[in-house]
């Protein structure tokens, strides 16, 4: 899972959006997601910009949403003072965190990310074989009773 947390929408930031969506769009099987949430103090005005965003440039495997409040969910314990926060899960653990200041999330940051990404992949689980218990064996083992042709005899 690849969440973003950003206080602003940036070049910078829909830079890595674009590449994090191609990323997760090339890794589906991998059980690769992501989602992006931009933290605001006006999630009114801002929506029509994510949609815009979204629009603008084909992003379709990352949603973006909005939290109302700069602070971010407590939760996630998003950094206060970077402008961008990026945390890659893999299970319920973060594997890697990175918090970029305003002004530090560049190319060679962004690259980082992505590649960083691997890390958090697995493979699509494989189909298990349903094992019958014994009980089930027994049941399904059984043929059903044989109908007589013969028709009873009367008395």
């Amino acid at each position: 899972m690849v969440n973003i947390f950003a206080r602003e929408i940036t070049d910078e930031l829909t830079s890595l959006v674009k590449q994090l969506d191609a990323t997760v769009g090339k890794n589906k099987k991998m059980q690769m997601r992501g989602f992006v949430v931009l933290l605001t103090e006006d999630p009114d005005a801002d929506e029509e910009k994510l949609k815009a965003l979204a629009k603008k440039h084909g992003i379709k495997n990352i949603p973006l949403t909005l939290y109302d409040g700069i602070a971010g969910p407590e939760k996630y314990k998003v950094t206060e003072d970077a402008a961008v926060t990026v945390m890659l899960w893999r299970g319920q653990s973060v594997v890697v965190n990175h918090a970029f200041a305003k002004g530090k999330l560049d190319k060679k940051a962004i690259k980082a990310i992505v590649a960083d990404t691997k890390k958090i992949l697995k493979p699509a689980p494989k189909k298990k074989k349903e094992k019958k218990s014994k009980t089930d064996k027994k049941k399904t083992d059984k043929k059903p009773a044989k109908k007589s042709d013969k028709k009873p005899e009367k008395k």
